[in-house]
């Protein structure tokens, strides 16, 4: 290399080097000056992304987070009240449930702009138009009257419209939202707004004598009718997404015709100060002035606020679910003097945002951390000088390639890319953390990194002896990269640059060992050509031709058993053949087969840890897209299991796929699983029966706390050590993996003697229905049967759904009374009967023991 870099630094002296290095320089920077002109979105990006580092390196005080509630429409309100979109009615309820917690303003994310009508109102009105222009008798009159009472209230009960709309009226400060679609340019048809949504417009808005303006409304949703006119304001929902579709900002004034309309956020922070949008005040390309409060914005009038990140999965705002709120388990004082912001954080919502803290931020969360940006003044600013700052230093960048460049030598201009580049990202972030402006330095940056790289390239290139090492592919050269890609598992790259070697013994040699990887692979058919290619040349070398015809016994028989064919994913362990790996793992010898795969022992030779693997042969059971949907939740559910991290739950290393197999590698456990304990004759003594359920439990309860649901809780999943006595919990997820769809919620491969009735009813399960499959298994360990049988599939579910279980004291005598109070919670058909957490089992277990024991 020291060679390489004096020959170049040679050359470049020469005046014909200097012409070449300048020419690409002027290139290169007329490339990204056009990015940098026209807003390339890849270019942007480059911005977004240390632009999101300096929000989530940024401390912030939470402030005014305090004063904001988030009412969200979550899952838990879909399982209590049904399928969304609900009736207004109910949104009725809530805003007038929360008027009297006094809040200091409402703010609605939930669109508005549409008329719902129920079918049997309009029927209504027209019996309700015939008895009242009827001529009936006067001895009829006094059951007419009530005949007429009776349709007022069914025509009130049925306008859901009707009853939103005098929520809205009764209640204090609703502020609703309308959805601007913003666009450059005026828009010249755009409809004036009603002059009850003009009401809502910002009417003291100066310039500063720039060509700068707000972004324009090319299109608008505005809230009906019925509800604008009762409520207290209505502000603009539109989020700027970025070229990423990420939202960063928040223009907080927008221009719709000719008049500028505040943001939901705005009007919101306004009213918790009371004050209305006559007191919003707006300098064009400026600022943006609430009161006393002063919010610097771009030329656009956008806001770069920051964002309050969520620690632990937490949110940093107070969030209640709406069930919860109109079941009345959250207190008024909750909401009093507060900020509540009420919409949809259901988990398959599609307006969901990327943000710099968050993936996928719900829009009442995502509204709170505006409307915390404004009340805290946490923003970023883009300054005036800010521009001419990056086109200063695209500017001195370019010099810099153009003068400086052509007269160094490689080394040195490496030294120089590498400090300059380091230093414009420091800067960058340095004024976004310390000063909270945002430079953008990413853009000139890269175009540093890119026209270094180019330079070098070029340099070198330039040299005879470089021209001479690309354009040779010399015997050594492919020999050093063939070992190469071979120690990186790349054996197919591995094979095309040995063949490319003048055949003789020791390439013959690299090729067999070559083979012998292959067949470690079970890439049998490969192993195959590889020894085809030997044989070639030379018939006798090694053991190569008794090889062939073994590992071509063994093409397309993959799944095998040792010595034998059997389905599952098991692999060949015996004969002459290479011992095969999954990954980085060595498969030793098989532990046990299931349902759907095989367990092997199998060993990390880089740590030298022993591991017990679980494969899954998901290709024999699943094709097509489906199976490619099955492949993705294998990963997502081991990942989700990998996280647990408890003394009583087996712990994940590693999960991954290699053809046919995927594979998760789990701590290999001493001891058998319950399923033997349960086979012997003797009984289990009552103690030994309480210390397995207290640390089955305990780990339910773990897991259950990290939003993680077993699923398929059952003896063969709990794995029990002799030695310590105690107990692992297996298979986390395993049952979720093998479901055919994720349409089909809850319904697994399980065992369903031990499931759930909502389980085997396909409904929504959560971690009382592992207890209720703790409870059949404890009910097992005690009598050696179980609760519910069935001489068919159907006659068990309808036991499990529907039967209420054996007195299990008549089964084995001497059980104390409070283990059957246990065993017969544990079994309640209904979730909301059992045992609500892991939690409650282990304190009732517990204290029956302190009685008993």
């Amino acid at each position: 290399l020291y060679k390489v870099r004096t020959m170049t630094s040679r050359k470049t002296k020469r005046g014909g080097s200097h012409s070449k290095d300048r020419l690409l320089v002027i290139a290169i920077t007329v490339f990204f000056a056009l990015g940098l002109y026209y807003h390339l979105p890849l270019m942007e990006k480059l911005e977004y992304v240390t632009y999101d580092l300096g929000v989530r390196m940024t401390f912030r005080n939470p402030g005014a987070a305090d004063r904001i509630a988030i009412i969200a429409i979550d899952d838990r309100s879909l399982e209590q009240l049904g399928r969304w979109p609900w009736s207004r009615s109910e949104i009725a309820g809530l805003i007038s449930q929360l008027s009297k917690a006094k809040p200091k303003v409402i703010s609605l994310t939930l669109p508005l702009s549409d008329i719902t009508r129920d079918p049997g109102l309009e029927h209504i009105q027209q019996i309700q138009e015939a008895v009242n222009t009827a001529n009936f008798p006067k001895q009829v009159g006094k059951q007419i009257n009530e005949i007429k009472r009776l349709l007022d209230r069914a025509k009130r009960d049925l306008d859901a419209d009707g009853k939103l709309s005098r929520a809205i009226a009764a209640g204090r400060n609703i502020v609703l939202p309308m959805h601007f679609t913003l666009g450059p340019g005026k828009h010249a048809n755009a409809t004036a707004a009603s002059d009850i949504v003009q009401k809502s417009r910002i009417s003291k808005v100066t310039s500063n004598k720039t060509k700068s303006s707000p972004y324009n409304a090319t299109k608008a949703k505005f809230p009906a009718e019925d509800f604008s006119k009762n409520a207290s304001a209505i502000g603009n929902l539109g989020f700027l997404k970025s070229s990423d579709g990420g939202v960063r900002s928040e223009p907080l004034i927008v221009a719709y015709g000719e008049e500028y309309y505040p943001s939901l956020a705005l009007l919101s922070a306004a009213r918790s100060m009371n004050l209305n949008q006559r007191y919003i005040k707006a300098e064009l390309g400026k600022n943006v002035q609430l009161g006393k409060t002063i919010i610097n914005t771009d030329s656009k009038m956008v806001m770069y606020p920051g964002f309050l990140a969520r620690t632990n999965g937490k949110s940093p705002f107070a969030t209640y679910s709406f069930s919860d709120v109109v079941s009345g388990k959250v207190s008024d004082d909750s909401f009093r003097n507060k900020i509540v912001v009420l919409g949809l954080s259901i988990s398959d919502a599609n307006d969901k945002y990327l943000t710099p803290v968050m993936a996928q931020m719900p829009t009442p969360e995502l509204v709170a951390n505006m409307i915390t940006g404004i009340l805290n003044q946490d923003f970023y600013a883009r300054p005036e000088w800010t521009s001419l700052t990056e086109y200063a230093l695209f500017g001195g960048i370019f010099l810099m390639l153009l003068l400086l460049f052509p007269q160094i030598g490689l080394g040195t201009a490496t030294f120089i890319s590498l400090f300059v580049f380091v230093a414009l990202i420091a800067t960058g972030q340095y004024f976004m953390i310390g000063q909270k402006i945002w430079l953008k330095t990413a853009y000139p940056a890269t175009f540093l990194l890119a026209s270094y790289l180019l330079f070098s390239i070029r340099r070198l290139m330039d040299t005879d002896r470089l021209k001479q090492l690309v354009e040779t592919d010399s015997a050594q050269s492919n020999r050093m990269l063939g070992l190469s890609f071979q120690a990186q598992g790349q054996l197919d790259m591995a094979m095309d640059k040995f063949r490319k070697l003048p055949i003789d013994d020791s390439v013959l040699e690299l090729i067999y060992n070559l083979a012998l990887d292959y067949e470690r692979k079970r890439q049998f058919n490969k192993a195959v050509a590889a020894y085809n290619y030997i044989l070639d040349y030379d018939k006798k070398f090694r053991d190569a031709a008794e090889r062939k015809q073994r590992v071509a016994q063994a093409e397309g028989t993959i799944m095998m058993g040792v010595g034998q064919a059997a389905a599952g994913g098991t692999m060949i362990l015996s004969g002459s053949y290479q011992r095969p790996t999954l990954g980085r793992y060595e498969i030793e010898e098989e532990l046990g087969k299931g349902a759907m795969g095989v367990v092997y022992l199998g060993r990390d030779p880089k740590i030298n840890r022993v591991v017990a693997i679980k494969t899954l042969a998901l290709s024999t059971e699943f094709e097509g897209s489906e199976l490619q949907t099955v492949k993705d939740r294998f990963f997502r559910e081991a990942e989700t299991a990998g996280g647990l991290s408890h003394p009583n739950i087996v712990t994940i290393y590693d999960a991954g796929e290699e053809h046919d197999l995927a594979y998760i590698a789990m701590e290999f456990l001493e001891g058998k699983d319950l399923t033997e304990y349960i086979l012997e004759k003797k009984p289990a003594t009552v103690e030994w029966v309480f210390n397995i359920i207290i640390q089955v439990a305990e780990a339910l309860d773990y897991a259950h706390k990290q939003n993680v649901v077993h699923r398929d809780i059952k003896p063969a999943n709990i794995m029990y050590n002799e030695q310590d006595n105690t107990i692992k919990v297996t298979d986390f997820g395993i049952a979720r993996i093998t479901a055919s769809s994720n349409t089909k919620t809850g319904v697994v491969l399980g065992t369903p003697s031990y499931m759930s009735p909502e389980q085997l009813a396909g409904e929504r399960v959560d971690g009382r229905s592992d207890l209720f499959s703790m409870g059949v298994m404890m009910f097992e360990l005690l009598t050696k049967k179980q609760p519910f049988s069935g001489d068919s599939m159907a006659a068990l579910m309808y036991q499990i759904a529907n039967t209420k279980q054996e007195d299990i004291t008549k089964i084995r005598k001497n059980l104390p009374a409070c283990v059957k109070t246990i065993v017969d919670k544990l079994l309640q058909k209904d979730p909301k009967k059992r045992y609500q957490t892991g939690a409650e089992v282990v304190l009732a277990v517990q204290r029956c023991a302190n009685k008993v024991l």
